[in-house]
């Protein structure tokens, strides 16, 4: 009778919660705390994957456009975990949450093939850290996506927390796709405000 209730509770709760999402979101931050060095906030961190059943479209031959941004989520967390930058976020009282992104796709990841995905902090003003991810196949090494996202956060000066960081006392130039982005993030916002 127990074993039937336990079933039916994490049938339940497979219906309404992602559960796969939390277990993976603990894996990888596990994995990483427990058996990767920690990484200076201005080194590149990589998580794997495998294009499986679960992630792909409805034709059943590559991964799916969802599943791209939702493993960027799990590589964006493992990033802020190795670098320890969301420690310094909450030390301070902090938050950090998804402002923008725009993921390039360049090619499709078929399924059941082995992928890495890289994340590196590529700038940072006051009120954001900005990301670069990519999706590589292992195979042929091929960069099968590129992804930009700006990482809002709040209650802290972004600026000031960044000098606590080895090399990142400095602000690096601003790649020029970045300027780009940002340009276009701001013409929207312009274009929304109008329309009020």
């Amino acid at each position: 009778m127990f074993s039937c209730g336990l079933l039916i509770t994490l049938l339940v709760l497979y219906i309404i919660w992602d559960v796969n999402y939390f277990i993976r979101c603990v894996a990888t931050l596990g994995y990483g705390m427990l058996f990767q060095r920690k990484r200076r906030v201005t080194d590149q961190t990589s998580i794997y994957g495998l294009c499986t059943t679960q992630d792909v479209d409805i034709f059943i031959r590559h991964m799916n456009n969802a599943r791209y941004v939702r493993e960027l989520d799990f590589a964006r967390f493992h990033f802020y975990a190795l670098t320890g930058i969301y420690g310094k976020i909450k030390a301070k009282g902090g938050g950090a949450v998804q402002g923008a992104s725009s993921v390039r796709y360049r090619r499709t990841i078929p399924i059941f093939s082995a992928y890495k995905i890289t994340t590196r902090l590529v700038w940072w003003d006051d009120k954001a850290i900005y990301l670069e991810q990519q999706f590589v196949t292992l195979g042929d090494g091929f960069v099968r996506a590129v992804a930009m996202s700006k990482q809002c956060i709040t209650k802290v000066d972004v600026v000031e927390m960044m000098k606590q960081f080895p090399g990142a006392e400095q602000r690096p130039e601003m790649p020029e796709e970045l300027r780009q982005w940002l340009e276009a993030i701001e013409t929207s916002s312009q274009k929304l405000r109008k329309e009020k």
